[in-house]
């Protein structure tokens, strides 16, 4: 008897983290490429912008990465309707193919001496083509590997999808560091920047190979139902899966509360993972080459922390690790960045830097499982997609850009309280609007909530 429960859930296991190494290869590089942009723009900013003023180019190449993050909630709607009536697998692969597209054409576009201003439009078009892919990837990876998780281990393998998030900006770091270490500042100004969008791009086909194989994890029933209102409405629903109208009718409530959850965790990591890069240098005047090193390994141990912080939600709950971020966050973002304005020590830069690092680990850690959580299988993508692309783009994204202003202008700690006012908001949020139970109602991930090939480890 013994023997056989065990085999099926050692399989289950095994195809558990099958499906969540292949749904969580493309998202690493995802953000590789996001975040390539990022750690190399200093290198590139006066290739397609102002030529004369390094530090307005560094803050127009802030300003379009900022861009990138317009385009994730149509991204998001785009892949999250397609993911929830065409297949989580289907929108996946789709993603990680226009992201290599964006990066193939970062390899050869030329600059403002080659093509005038065509260049900097150009490479706002890319920016805008990466930000579709990416909000279409996030709410669906997200879905896809909550859905792929084994019973009682979902915040555990949902954290991956952060690992493999911030395991691409570690990547993005590690490839600065040593281009920093082989090139000189000239080579890497004039051509070296080109190379981690090309190794994105080899990636992504990679990706796009191993993906073939991945389990789908929606229904034939949600695709049937998917396919018109009538069959929608056979199934109980007021619309067809993955649409606006299922959405705004009868989810408005979770989809709300995904957005300002969102708000503060999202802020944090990017002032934590994005910004902090350029303020280190331009306020801390740390090296860059030291920076680099340091964001490096501030990051890598952030990575390592996410299955430990997930694993702890799956005994504690989610909504108590959400509430344990919002009061350390409130009130420990302000003295470690006005700590971090004053020092010019790497080793104490590191440790403040994970300091802000390990509060909000507590957050992304369950970030992409406590919002699928929240939606049914029928809305889940595209409810989780969206929600988080709007917070993103209204306040996540805009922190290097409004940071950059701010620092300029000599009001640098006015980002450190904006950052800590949208921490508390979301503390709210955390205390009185996220259920306190780890599987709410309606958002059940139950035997009918999965494809059959799925379901042997439920």
């Amino acid at each position: 008897m013994s023997t056989s429960t065990a085999a099926p859930t050692r399989t289950g296991t095994r195809r558990a983290i099958s499906n969540t190494l292949k749904g969580s290869a493309g998202n690493l590089i995802e953000w590789y490429d996001l975040y390539v942009y990022a750690a190399f723009s200093s290198y590139f900013a006066t290739y397609f912008f102002n030529q004369k003023d390094p530090t307005q180019a560094q803050i127009d190449a802030y300003l379009t990465f900022a861009l990138t993050f317009l385009m994730r909630p149509v991204g998001s709607w785009f892949f999250g309707r397609f993911a929830d009536q065409r297949g989580r697998k289907a929108a996946l692969t789709l993603s990680v193919t226009l992201m290599c597209a964006g990066s193939l054409i970062m390899c050869i576009l030329p600059g403002l001496n080659q093509i005038g201003l065509w260049s900097t439009v150009l490479l706002y078009l890319t920016r805008l083509l990466q930000g579709f892919s990416v909000g279409g990837e996030y709410g669906t990876s997200a879905t896809y590997m909550s859905e792929a998780a084994t019973a009682g281990r979902r915040g555990f393998f949902s954290s991956f999808q952060y690992v493999t998030l911030v395991g691409g900006q570690v990547l993005a770091l590690l490839t600065l560091v040593i281009l920093q270490n082989v090139l000189g500042a000239d080579q890497l100004t004039a051509w070296g920047w080109r190379i981690p969008f090309l190794i994105g791009a080899i990636a992504a086909l990679v990706v796009l190979w191993l993906r073939r194989t991945m389990d789908e994890t929606i229904t034939e029933d949600q695709r049937r139902a998917a396919s018109s209102t009538a069959d929608a409405a056979s199934h109980g629903l007021a619309a067809r899966p993955g649409s606006l109208k299922l959405l705004f009718t009868q989810h408005w409530k979770p989809f709300l509360i995904v957005v300002f959850l969102t708000m503060g965790g999202t802020m944090a990591f990017y002032l934590f993972t994005t910004y902090i890069l350029s303020f280190m240098n331009n306020v801390s005047h740390i090296p860059k080459t030291q920076t680099s090193v340091i964001n490096f390994w501030a990051l890598f141990v952030f990575m390592l922390l996410q299955p430990v912080f997930g694993a702890l939600s799956d005994r504690i709950g989610r909504k108590a690790q959400l509430i344990l971020f919002g009061v350390l966050g409130t009130l420990f973002t302000w003295p470690i960045m006005a700590t971090l304005a004053g020092v010019n020590d790497a080793m104490a830069a590191f440790w403040l830097m994970l300091a802000g690092l390990t509060i909000n680990a507590l957050y992304t850690s369950v970030s992409a499982i406590v919002k699928a959580e929240m939606f049914p299988a029928s809305i889940r993508a595209l409810g989780v997609g969206l929600a988080y692309a709007v917070a993103n783009s209204l306040f996540g994204g805009t922190v290097p850009f409004i940071g950059e202003s701010l620092s300029s202008a000599g009001h640098k700690e006015w980002l450190f309280a904006y950052v800590t006012i949208a921490i508390a908001l979301s503390l709210i949020v955390y205390i009185f609007f996220v259920p306190g139970k780890r599987h709410p109602r309606g958002s059940s991930f139950d035997q009918d909530d999965v494809a059959p090939e799925t379901q042997s480890r439920r």
